[in-house]
């Protein structure tokens, strides 16, 4: 995982740091969507993330190819990180809302998924973010949008 070329300072990078601490210990630990599923953080910024999927037997549906559920999971992943590296320290947040429009089918080919997502706004209540799975050529494969409550200061 890595941050992006700003240099991160104050809470961001507090944020990022706890981010990239979370998903490390899921890894070790076997839990999470980490383990689970493979969605692996990439990159992380302020008000931005970067995510992936390698389509694996546990992600396809009864016609096989990536279960639209998942794809989903991995852009609420990805849109409610990019919100949480903007966040003041101790706040948490859930999403509320969540959005997906799906432009094609994902065979499990080897193909990597990205998904990078950004925050939009992030109020003191609520805050957006969009998010855009692409394949390893590059081609939309779904792209939405979230909305989520941001829980207590």
């Amino acid at each position: 995982m890595t941050t992006t070329d700003t240099p991160l300072t104050g809470t961001t990078a507090t944020r990022v740091s706890e981010l990239t601490a979370v998903f490390e210990r899921g890894l070790q630990e076997k839990l999470g969507v980490g383990a689970s599923l493979g969605i692996r953080l990439e990159e992380a910024g302020e008000g931005y993330t970067r995510y992936y999927l390698d389509p694996n037997p546990a992600t396809i549906n009864a016609m096989f190819t990536v279960h639209g559920g998942v794809l989903a999971t991995l852009m609420d992943t990805a849109m409610g990180s990019a919100v949480f590296t903007k966040l003041g320290d101790g706040t948490a947040y859930t999403t509320l809302e969540l959005k997906v429009n799906f432009i094609r089918a994902v065979a499990m080919d080897g193909s990597r998924l990205t998904c990078e997502a950004t925050a939009v706004h992030v109020g003191r209540r609520t805050a957006t973010a969009e998010g855009r799975i692409t394949d390893a050529a590059g081609k939309l494969i779904a792209h939405g949008s979230t909305t989520i409550l941001v829980l207590g200061e």
